[in-house]
């Protein structure tokens, strides 16, 4: 471990570099400031190393820039057995990622903007990853009124949701999309019909009938969808779905945006590689919301996703204790942790011929940052030096405890993914680093 104040200049050598946001795809170098910032990227930069620039050795590795996740729930404060700030920092920059946003559903609920400081300073000072929050829509995510807006985004907000709970009441949910127009933040949704979702925890179908569990239709999300494109279309507000999961929807957004209606969308890796048939076994690590959908829902998020409709990919990273999933699943919490396991489901989708490597690079890196307005997302000189360095001819095993998150519900626990994350850097530090045999999190040595 070094002083985590120091940053030294680096010299990253010989990778793959995949920037979308510039379009650069070519073995290069990245030449990282001593301000914590990239310098150059170019097909040879040796003539920058001296005695005091680190040499990275990137040879065989992609080198692309650090992964921004615009759904995460870190828990603090209030559910720190869950997550905290560092845990989840933690287990972002060892999935590749350098920025998350999280959600306001802590206790208590950041809905004012001394609880958003508490998340900013708890952020600053682990000073793993930029950790961005989201405030809530409503006070005390009641649904009732506004909450304090203007001011958690003073002290740092970047975007307001009540996720976790829909917005049922349309009048306030106009009153928010009018208000975070004027201050250009976006209105992040949960879309579901409450009266239609009931006591369903499992999407309605043929399996949640075998199974004999109650269902969750897939117009409970439909009707939200379509009630808040008409509202983001009269009150020119930013609409941003999240964790979108039905055919329906998607086609509703696909339209809406050909309209110039300004309405943009998420999907998360287990929506996309998953279906409502694994519940099958009542495993409490496949309940979540959206539940998971059906087979042709799947496809039709993954089309969206290769057309551009979904602008990027998000984890909605919700980690539980045992005590919240060990269970019957009908009363088991929602929610899977995803940050660990994001790139390697991603590139499952590469290696099945859907997309190529840069499409994958860029759903995770300049899709979410150009989505919400983040100048973050590229390597670009100037840009903070963000970056994630992946072994491509390596494959990890996905072992729940052995996590860096604080919990361990995985759907994917015994899968066998590609590629592996072997070194993060943020602000020109590494902050993660395989070891060969297990990644340490930390402010690494760069020499």
């Amino acid at each position: 471990m070094s002083d985590s104040s120091a940053v030294r200049p680096t010299l990253i050598r010989g990778g793959r570099v995949l920037d979308p946001a510039s379009g650069h795809d070519d073995v290069a170098d990245v030449m990282l400031g001593g301000d914590g910032r990239i310098l150059e990227v170019a097909t040879s930069l040796e003539g920058h190393i001296d005695s005091s620039v680190a040499v990275i050795e990137a040879h065989d590795r992609l080198v692309t820039p650090g992964f921004v996740d615009l759904h995460t729930h870190l828990r603090e404060p209030g559910h720190e057995y869950k997550e905290t700030v560092a845990t989840g920092s933690a287990s972002a920059v060892a999935g590749g990622f350098t920025t998350i946003l999280c959600m306001a559903n802590t206790q208590p609920v950041n809905d004012t903007g001394s609880v958003t400081r508490f998340i900013v300073d708890k952020a600053r000072e682990c000073g793993l990853a930029r950790v961005l929050p989201i405030g809530a829509v409503s006070r005390g995510m009641k649904g009732e009124a506004l909450a304090e807006i203007g001011d958690m985004i003073a002290n740092g907000a970047v975007a307001v949701s009540d996720d976790g709970l829909p917005v049922m009441d349309a009048h306030l949910m106009r009153c928010a999309l009018e208000y975070t127009a004027g201050l250009g933040v976006p209105v992040i949704a949960h879309e579901e019909d409450s009266c239609l979702a009931g006591r369903g925890c499992m999407h309605e179908g043929e399996v949640a009938t075998r199974l004999g569990l109650p269902g969750i239709p897939g117009a409970s999300e439909d009707i939200m969808v379509a009630r808040d494109i008409v509202l983001a279309e009269l009150t020119s507000g930013h609409l941003h779905v999240a964790h979108v999961s039905t055919e329906a929807s998607v086609r509703m957004i696909r339209d809406a945006q050909a309209r110039g209606v300004r309405v943009t969308t998420e999907v998360t890796p287990h929506h996309f590689t998953l279906s409502d048939e694994a519940v099958e076994g009542y495993d409490t690590a496949t309940k979540m919301a959206p539940p998971l959908r059906s087979v042709s829902d799947r496809d039709a998020i993954i089309e969206a996703l290769k057309d551009g409709t979904i602008c990027c990919i998000a984890t909605d990273h919700a980690p539980h204790a045992t005590v919240n999933k060990d269970l019957e699943f009908e009363l088991a919490a929602n929610g899977v942790v995803g940050l660990e396991t994001a790139w390697g489901l991603t590139v499952k989708l590469v290696e099945a011929g859907h997309f190529d490597l840069m499409t994958a690079v860029r759903l995770l890196t300049s899709g979410p940052a150009e989505c919400f307005g983040l100048d973050l997302g590229s390597l670009k000189p100037g840009a903070p030096a963000d970056i994630a360095i992946i072994d491509p001819n390596a494959s990890q095993e996905v072992e729940a405890q052995q996590l860096f998150s604080k919990s361990s519900n995985t759907p994917f626990a015994g899968w066998e993914l590609p590629h592996r994350i072997e070194r993060t850097i943020f602000g020109g530090r590494t902050v993660y680093l395989w070891d060969g045999q297990r990644g340490e999190v930390g402010f690494q040595d760069m020499g």
